[in-house]
């Protein structure tokens, strides 16, 4: 699934280099670690081998491959840095590529003592951004090729940005909502008309639309969100009629405690809360009976990859899933270890040395 076989440059990802190289970041004991075994001036030669337990996407090896190539190494008595990359072989998959429980992804072999300090680092960028890769992924592969556009910056902290974006963009995701997450390809952020405009304009939907298009229409497909009042159908054909042809769609986002207006006379109310089928065919039959089918419906509002399943099991007029929190909900941590010293086989019990012939030498 990679999308390309070529690696990020380092100076993509404008690492804190100086404080990773004194282990600001990292676990204390592996800091100790390198400290001991360059005091007593001790250099086993070791092959440290990563891995995960999950059938998943590899996310986060370039930004870890950046950081051995430039962090790894030593403090002169004096304080300057003895860089340390080029006594490394590392050996890694892509970012993209699928993997297995317990495969192999990367591996490092050289002298320890110039590397120690780097596994919280290293193993974090891949956790975070496996994560992020998987379940993307997983949304795509409900959503059969319809676009997924990737909400969640406002669930994170905003450092975590540019780096999820990538991981989103790798694993499918049509479009991201803020700049710095499309940086490190050098996109721009996509977005709808926001409720607090709608807000501004007095809780006027119709008003907020037209002056939005009026500003944006030139520069970014427009998109309303049409649930301010909670009565989707009827904003949508407004907005519609509106903005006419610059309307590329509007965007269903009803709370998952409310039953839009449209439906509030069907039976079994508590099947009709938030953003449901039955709304969307609602819409679409409207914009369609109003002359209006060229106006694509998007829809939010806790989608998953089983909401997003259920949908499409239901034939829902849906041409787009923006899908936030969940996609950073769970956990893909990545362990390394040791399994070679000095040429011997040296691991912790049940976790031998598994070559994987899948690897590529990073230059």
């Amino acid at each position: 699934m990679s999308v390309t076989a070529q690696r990020l440059d380092p100076a993509v990802f404008r690492l804190p280099v100086e404080r990773m190289r004194d282990g600001w970041y990292s676990d204390q004991y592996f800091n100790l670690t390198k400290d001991l075994l360059c005091a007593e001036d001790r250099h086993p030669r070791v092959v440290m081998q990563v891995f995960q337990k999950e059938e998943s996407i590899l996310g986060g090896v370039d930004e870890a491959i950046a950081i051995l190539k430039q962090c790894a190494g030593r403090r002169r008595p004096d304080g300057s840095w003895e860089e340390g990359w080029d006594a490394l072989e590392v050996n890694a998959l892509y970012e993209g590529d699928e993997i297995s429980p317990h495969e192999t992804v990367m591996t490092v072999e050289g002298d320890y003592s110039l590397f120690a300090h780097l596994e919280t680092v290293y193993l974090g960028c891949m956790a975070r951004r496996t994560l992020v890769m998987r379940n993307v992924a997983a949304v795509v592969r409900a959503a059969a090729g319809k676009p997924i556009l990737f909400f969640p910056a406002r669930h994170d902290h905003w450092l975590v940005q540019t780096g999820d974006g990538w991981a989103a963009h790798v694993a499918g995701a049509i479009g991201v909502s803020t700049d710095a997450q499309a940086s490190w390809w050098g996109g721009r952020g996509v977005g709808t008309l926001p409720h607090s405009l709608i807000a501004a304009y007095g809780g006027d939907t119709v008003a907020a639309a037209r002056a939005f298009a009026a500003r944006y229409a030139g520069e970014m497909n427009i998109t309303a969100l049409v649930d301010f009042e909670n009565d989707s159908v009827r904003t949508a054909l407004e907005v519609a009629d509106a903005l006419g042809d610059r309307l590329w769609g509007v965007r269903l986002d009803t709370s998952e405690r409310m039953v839009d207006r449209a439906l509030q006379h069907a039976p079994n109310q508590e099947a009709h809360r938030g953003v449901t089928p039955l709304l969307a065919q609602g819409v679409r039959h409207a914009l369609d009976t109003a002359g209006h089918d060229h106006v694509r419906i998007v829809v939010s509002g806790g989608f998953n990859p089983a909401k997003i399943t259920a949908f499409e099991a239901a034939g829902a007029p849906v041409d787009a899933y923006g899908v936030g929190s969940s996609l950073l909900r769970g956990s893909n941590d990545f362990t390394a270890d040791v399994v070679r010293v000095d040429g011997r086989a040296v691991a912790k019990a049940g976790r031998a040395e598994r070559p994987n012939p899948r690897l590529v030498r990073v230059d």
